[in-house]
């Protein structure tokens, strides 16, 4: 830790192409051109990450100026940013590969096929010491479907609406198909070796789950917890909003242990909280902050975005001492007005064409960086 803030960083995904959304793939060129962006197997998205902090108003134009960089590359070549996790308008039965040398690259589109093109945040956390970070990845694993909730953002692919509010999350391929929750880092070592001899993973970064430890030298040297299971959040106050919350719940785990891990503070096993999560987050990917969510303290039955609520009740006092209260607010009025996955499917039953919420959704998100800019600058 630094101070009383944890350091953050995120790895952002995302795809390009038309002004009438349709995905056209450049990562190659534009990874060549603008050095702090790498590609994706398929070349039809593209990653950037930003370098720890744990101050937020770096954050701010650590998310925006790379967006920027881009999107005047993409207007050179009359191409564009698009929102979305999935290939809304893109054809989902071709791979578009990035590098068709790369034997890794083989190996996802064998296993996988599209089903791994995607466009997704991973919000990371800085915990250097074992048991904080993993009391933390037991307690977050158990809420993680909060935050698919909050981020869902992928109601369409291959030109069709589907029935989940985040198709990503139901169609990205989970690995190993179920994890436990941790005891500790050892118990983490020792099953990541065993999945690793069964064939299951075929590297230490071959797990592919809501929440995981990461660092610099895995399993082994770990130094933060990655959430994984996010959406693609366009506007980056409302991903700073939902950071600031993560942070606050890890923060009062850390402050206060006592009744916050699931592991000891639980009326259920650690096997019928593993399903409880894996099921969580299924129902989060197909009605985001309308499901009907177990709770990890008992089983008991709540809604989403009531369970939501009352964990941004439970921070408050926190965020106020540290001085994060309005950080917060875009989860309010997310809320209130939905989740993009929500707003876009009210447009469609409203009679807008997917490709009309497409153009208006390229639109937003460039709207929401001219936003931030003129923040940016005025904050100096």
């Amino acid at each position: 830790m630094t101070g009383p803030l944890l350091l953050k960083g995120f790895e952002v995904e995302l795809f390009t192409g038309r002004s009438d959304g349709e995905n056209v793939g450049v990562a190659v060129e534009a990874a060549r051109d603008l050095g702090d962006f790498v590609t994706e197997p398929d070349h039809r998205n593209l990653e950037y990450v930003t370098a720890p902090e744990a101050r937020y108003e770096p954050l701010e134009q650590a998310l925006i100026t790379p967006r920027r960089r881009l999107r005047q590359w993409l207007a050179q070549r009359d191409l564009t940013l698009l929102p979305g996790s999935t290939l809304s308008l893109g054809d989902p039965d071709r791979f578009e590969r990035s590098d068709p040398q790369n034997a890794y690259h083989d190996l996802i589109e064998s296993l996988y096929g599209t089903r791994v093109v995607t466009a997704s945040i991973h919000i990371n956390l800085g915990i250097a010491e074992s048991e904080a970070l993993f009391r933390s990845l037991r307690l977050i694993r158990c809420e993680a479907a909060l935050w698919l909730a909050m981020s869902a953002s992928s109601p369409f692919l291959g030109g069709q609406v589907m029935t989940a509010h985040s198709q990503r999350w139901l169609q990205f391929p989970l690995t190993p198909e179920w994890v436990p929750l941790f005891r500790d880092q050892s118990h983490y070592v020792s099953w990541m070796e065993e999945q690793m001899a069964l064939g299951q993973m075929h590297n230490v970064r071959h797990l592919w789950t809501s929440v995981r430890p990461n660092g610099p030298n895995r399993p082994h040297d770990l130094n933060r917890l990655e959430l994984r299971i996010c959406d693609l959040i366009t506007d980056p106050q409302l991903l700073l909003a939902v950071t600031t919350l993560l942070e606050l719940r890890v923060l009062s785990l850390l402050r206060h242990p006592a009744g916050l891990d699931p592991l000891h503070d639980s009326a259920l096993s650690a096997r019928e909280l593993a399903d409880l999560c894996d099921a969580n987050e299924a129902a989060a990917a197909r009605q985001s902050l309308e499901a009907e969510l177990r709770h990890w303290r008992d089983g008991h039955t709540i809604r989403c975005s009531d369970w939501i609520q009352a964990l941004l009740a439970d921070v408050t006092p926190l965020a106020e001492e540290l001085n994060l209260r309005q950080r917060l607010q875009p989860i309010d009025t997310l809320l209130q007005e939905g989740n993009q996955a929500m707003r876009w499917l009210k447009a469609i039953r409203s009679g807008s064409s997917l490709r009309d919420v497409m153009r208006e959704g390229i639109a937003a998100m460039a709207a929401e960086e001219l936003l931030m800019s003129s923040r940016t600058g005025a904050l100096g």
